[in-house]
């Protein structure tokens, strides 16, 4: 605001003559002050970042970094200022913050254009090869601003090997290869046949390295600040649940993996960058596969999930009957994981980033008994809690809050659930109240 502007004419002149150069110059120094603490206010160094020590903890401000978080995968879309809904975004944030859930694990946007598709979710962030929808870009950009002014950390995917926000499957479509597939449609091997190619096609490869350039190379629109300078991203993260889908593939996708690990920090040298992998089951079963990826350099943390239903440890009839197979299971999965890290001397942090248990008897509906979950869950923060845990951070999936689905299939205009479009919603979402969070993260 300037003064000249602001003062009438009449009033100044009244001034003593002598006293102008003085109100100048104090008037001078005083915005000099302001700008120095403007600028002191946006400078941030190293320890502002989530970095890995030589020992391999996470360390942030200077200290080890050790978490519980959520899968919160469509804060993004929350965020977008015409087609999203900001204010449930910054109550959804307030609420995790208030329960020490402060580490989330976000989609950056969905690939391909809104023809709703079953098991799509919408609206898309790449609508077409290097197009993107500016709202969803701007819900992207809200996002991590509101998760600076909270002091909270996102842990942010940049595609999926799965049909449900686009993935393989979308960039395949763009390189002629067919219609992406669907898995409820076409069976699971045909889509495992599918998905493949997204390896052996150059052009869908292409496709992904300039997305990448793109999203990593961005600067914020409400910030000001390039993506690489926020400290709202914990890590940029390759793919969610990143598979080769054959084992011809293995080695491709380890090369994939590494060289966009490559891109990703010639783009941005602050911020980590991990994979997004299941564990051996991403890799064909093969562990040392999965090993040798984790042990890559720019790869910063190793990742696994755990879907203890999924994969067929419990059945819907056997969810609280097979509970102690499902904890003995998850107990040897994650110790054979960190026991291979060791072994290979990778000195590098493990994160459980997905795990999840079904409602009892498989229910949807936010009024049914979650206790099973509630157990298992429980279970699994007392293995990231041990004394000598192998776990450095774990993210439950999946928070909804209190959107509640008003159809057990999402359609278009439905509210969010952690269960996306291919998912009956309610399944895996975890709503308030079904479990403790304060008293869990507050002993962490």
């Amino acid at each position: 605001m300037s003064l000249q502007k602001t003062t009438p004419e009449g009033f100044r002149a009244l001034w003593p003559s002598h006293l102008s150069g003085i109100v100048k110059i104090a008037l001078v120094f005083i915005a000099v002050l302001g700008i120095v603490e403007c600028t002191e206010k946006k400078v941030k160094t190293a320890e502002d970042f989530v970095s890995v020590s030589p020992d391999g903890q996470f360390m942030l401000h200077g200290e080890p970094y050790r978490y519980i978080g959520a899968n919160y995968w469509y804060g993004a879309l929350l965020g977008a200022p015409n087609k999203g809904d900001r204010a449930r975004l910054e109550a959804d944030l307030d609420s995790l913050k208030s329960q020490g859930l402060t580490n989330l694990r976000i989609l950056v946007g969905a690939e391909g254009g809104d023809v709703h598709r079953t098991s799509h979710v919408e609206p898309s962030l790449q609508t077409s090869p290097g197009i993107y929808d500016a709202d969803m870009l701007a819900g992207l950009d809200f996002l991590l601003a509101e998760l600076e002014k909270r002091d909270m950390r996102a842990v942010l995917y940049l595609t999926n090997s799965w049909e449900w926000s686009g993935g393989y499957g979308q960039y395949l479509e763009w390189a002629g290869k067919g219609p992406a597939p669907i898995p409820a449609e076409i069976g699971y091997q045909a889509y495992c046949d599918s998905a493949t190619r997204f390896f052996d096609t150059p052009e869908a490869l292409a496709m992904y390295a300039d997305h990448v350039g793109k999203i990593v190379g961005r600067t914020n629109s409400i910030t000001g600040e390039p993506y690489s300078e926020s400290t709202a991203i914990m890590s940029w993260q390759i793919c969610n649940e990143p598979r080769p889908f054959s084992e011809r593939n293995k080695k491709a996708m380890a090369a994939w993996l590494t060289s966009t690990s490559d891109l990703i920090r010639s783009l941005d040298p602050n911020h980590l960058i991990s994979t997004g992998s299941e564990g051996k089951y991403g890799c064909q079963a093969d562990i040392d596969e999965w090993v040798d990826i984790h042990s890559y350099k720019n790869i910063d943390y190793a990742t696994i999930h755990i879907w203890p239903a999924n994969w067929g440890w419990v059945t819907d009839s056997t969810l609280i009957s097979d509970m102690p197979l499902a904890k003995m299971l998850t107990d040897e999965y994650v110790r054979e994981h960190a026991k291979a890290l060791a072994d290979a001397k990778v000195v590098k942090p493990l994160v459980l980033e997905e795990f999840g248990y079904p409602r009892d008897g498989r229910e949807f509906s936010p009024d049914s008994p979650a206790t099973a979950r509630a157990e298992y869950y429980s279970h699994v923060f007392d293995i990231f809690r041990e004394a000598d845990s192998p776990l450095a951070g774990v993210n439950f999936w999946g928070w909804t809050n209190t959107a509640l689905p008003p159809h057990t299939v999402w359609m278009p205009g439905d509210p969010y659930t952690a269960d996306p479009a291919q998912e009956p919603q309610g399944l895996y979402s975890v709503f308030p109240g079904e479990m403790d969070f304060r008293s869990i993260t507050a002993d962490r």
